[in-house]
């Protein structure tokens, strides 16, 4: 089982590169779960609405008139779009929000990377995976494609939830082999933005002592590694998905930073 994070500007990908890599993978075996992000298009949706939107510690503050954008561009279109491009590609998929079946249940999330604390409105933190959907979909022989909206343990209050978070919340629930974390940088830089001091290999122990020094977007894919990794998934590789042989080396062991147990 492998769980794969496809959001950033990865997702531009019109070329189906990447519905070919995930239709090979399959081809040879491979069992596949996809969580999608969306940031460019949350981005455009709030433009269009008029709304403006923060980001503090890597995460979007997000009020209840943001949460409404970002629930429907997510669950309406965007995972709908990634479903379509696989299935044109002769791929079984399923586009579903993490709030069907429950299979996402969070609490507000009110610390950030670094320890501080903020206040980020509706934005989650993932406290339990409820498998059931996710199961029933892959028995049907379709691939999940999971959009990263969380709902409160009761069901009443929605949650706009890191993608990176949520895959790895998803990718321990399922003790995956892997999580492939694609976005739009190499990896995870040591010395960020110095594109020389690469990470190639480090272990979650390593990394761990280092988290606090990573800033932006990179610290909640960070931290989603080590959740990943703490919640039961072998490893976790961080690529470029803009670059058409990313995922296919990641799922071949190459590229990018590999972090392992």
């Amino acid at each position: 089982m492998i769980v794969i994070k496809f959001g950033g500007h990865a997702m531009s990908d019109e070329n189906g590169d990447f519905a070919q890599t995930v239709k090979s993978a399959i081809s040879h075996g491979v069992e596949i779960v996809i969580v999608h992000g969306g940031g460019p298009q949350i981005d455009k949706g709030l433009q269009q609405a008029g709304l403006t939107s923060e980001f503090v510690g890597g995460f979007r503050k997000t009020t209840p008139e943001i949460f409404a954008i970002v629930e429907s561009v997510l669950v309406e279109q965007v995972g709908p779009s990634v479903a379509h491009h696989l299935q044109s590609a002769g791929v079984g998929a399923q586009a579903m929000s993490g709030r069907r079946g429950h299979t996402l249940v969070a609490k507000k999330l009110n610390t950030l990377v670094n320890g501080e604390s903020a206040d980020l409105g509706l934005v989650g933190d993932v406290t339990n995976v409820r498998l059931e959907t996710i199961h029933q979909i892959l028995s049907e022989g379709k691939i999940p494609v999971i959009a990263p909206i969380a709902s409160s343990e009761d069901g009443d209050t929605g949650f706009n939830v890191n993608a990176d978070l949520a895959a790895a919340a998803i990718s321990g629930a399922l003790d995956a082999s892997a999580l492939i974390i694609m976005t739009d940088v190499e990896g995870i830089y040591r010395n960020w933005p110095d594109t020389d001091s690469l990470i190639s290999e480090i272990s979650a122990s390593e990394l761990n002592s280092l988290k606090s020094t990573f800033a932006d977007g990179m610290a909640p894919k960070v931290q989603a590694a080590l959740d990943a990794i703490a919640k039961g998934s072998k490893a976790v590789r961080i690529i470029d998905g803009t670059k058409p042989s990313a995922l296919a080396d990641a799922l071949d062991n190459h590229g990018g930073t590999l972090v392992r147990a």
